[in-house]
């Protein structure tokens, strides 16, 4: 049952909140830019002043790259203990030239607030902070609150994982509150209780030992852009399967719970590829697209090079050409083993006269949570007080590799309540967030917290 009390929203400060999420958002943390060191150290000092001010026993931990924000405020006894997890780093901004106003300067335009971190992570993580606050406002919070937020997340987390396992006492929590994604739809309440994990590597060919004049070696020489084309069109088969032996073996099937809950969604294809100005939606064939995108394996190219890039001709056979690849994995793939498959297939699809080799990046493990914990009741209670409405239950398609440390150190259910939705274009320019969705987020976090300390929801 949904507990009541006082509606909080006509005590919320929509102006002071959104003042202070544009403040938060001025400050360029990029972690994966070196030269972008002191911005990271202000942002984490912003967020642990802020947190010190609501009484939280707040400071700033040093990694070996970019520091955690860690704050508590355990001040309620005998009630459960709820750990928010968020990151203050965000993406690079580039292209920059794509940016319609400044990507840290940020700006609001038809109820969006466009600024690089918006939604992924600054303004979802900070609807928490806010939503604590306004719980003081009323008295003592209903449960025991820890933050945790990182700024190594854009970059894989590195070292996140050493912290927890040195601070596992510390952080020991109830459930471990997340919001860093969509929702299904603008009016529609999500909570996911999926993410798919990721194996992400780079390909590198190599043909000459330098490279060659296109005249006076052409039709001769290996060309390693055309052997990377080769290698990436052979990655896929036509029916959108990927090639690689052994990619599918021990992959958790879809229930026909899932298909017929994700069927009942209101999910238009049509209108699906028309939001990002697409005629078509190809993939796996035998699958609907919600099922592609939350319960499949996939394998995309995110980026490639070789040869010449500037502005006219330069009539060159490179030397070298690569591309990054990231595959999302589902329950029942590990990303080590994925990894491995990779580097031991591609060499073998090298064409004559060229070599191919495999670099790894960063991976995370996928997980799938109980539809039907007290956390994901209690949820549910809190999205319907905002919403009017019973919140849905979705996979996502993208990876949180911190989740797997989560759970292996932490040992702690995780809760996905996002606030976001995928119209935000997180990682891309005009990045954005409904002024709508940060105000109802705010309030989401304050009755998530009271319902997360209502007596039916302990185990």
């Amino acid at each position: 049952m949904t507990h009541q009390t006082p509606d909080l929203s006509a005590a919320l400060n929509r102006e002071q909140a959104n003042e202070e999420l544009f403040a938060l958002l001025r400050l360029p943390s990029v972690s994966a830019d070196p030269t972008r060191k002191g911005d990271m150290a202000a942002t984490a000092e912003f967020l642990r002043a802020k947190l010190a001010g609501l009484g939280f026993t707040a400071r700033i931990d040093p990694t070996a790259g970019h520091p955690v924000v860690y704050a508590e405020r355990l001040n309620a006894p005998g009630k459960p203990t709820v750990l928010i997890y968020g990151h203050y780093d965000v993406q690079p901004e580039a292209p920059l030239e794509e940016w319609v106003t400044p990507p840290f300067e940020p700006t609001i335009r038809d109820g969006r607030i466009y600024a690089r971190g918006s939604t992924d992570d600054k303004g979802q993580a900070y609807a928490h902070v806010k939503g604590v606050e306004l719980l003081l406002a009323q008295g003592e919070l209903p449960v025991n609150v820890k933050f945790l937020l990182e700024g190594e997340e854009e970059i894989g987390s590195p070292n996140l994982e050493p912290y927890l396992r040195d601070h596992a006492e510390e952080l020991k929590a109830d459930v471990i509150v997340i919001s860093d994604g969509s929702r299904f739809a603008p009016d529609v309440p999500t909570i996911t209780y999926g993410v798919r994990g990721l194996s992400y590597v780079e390909i590198h060919v190599q043909g000459a030992n330098r490279d060659l004049h296109s005249g006076s070696y052409g039709g001769a020489a290996p060309n390693p852009i055309n052997a990377l084309a080769e290698i990436i069109t052979r990655l896929k088969d036509d029916q959108g399967r990927v090639t690689i032996p052994g990619f599918y073996d021990g992959i958790d099937d879809l229930t026909d719970t899932e298909r017929q809950m994700w069927a009942d969604l209101p999910h238009d294809d049509a209108e699906f590829a028309a939001s990002i100005g697409v005629p078509a939606l190809p993939g796996e064939a035998g699958y609907t697209t919600l099922e592609r995108l939350w319960g499949r394996p996939t394998l995309d190219v995110n980026g490639i090079w070789g040869g010449y890039q500037g502005e006219g001709s330069k009539t060159v056979i490179a030397a070298k050409a690569g591309a990054k690849v990231s595959m999302r994995l589902v329950p029942g793939q590990d990303p080590d083993r994925i990894t491995g498959l990779i580097t031991d297939y591609v060499p073998t699809l090298a064409p004559a006269g060229t070599t191919a080799t495999v670099h790894p990046h960063h991976g995370g493990r996928p997980f799938k949570f109980d539809l039907n914990s007290p956390y994901n009741l209690a949820a549910n209670r809190a999205l319907k007080r905002v919403f009017g409405r019973e919140a849905v239950f979705a996979r996502t398609g993208g990876s949180i590799p911190i989740v797997a440390a989560f759970n292996d150190l932490l040992h702690a259910p995780v809760l996905f309540v996002d606030l976001g939705l995928n119209e935000d274009a997180p990682h891309s320019p005009n990045e954005s967030f409904a002024v709508s969705d940060y105000h109802n987020g705010i309030l989401t976090s304050a009755y998530l917290l009271q319902e997360l300390g209502a007596p039916d929801t302990a185990e």
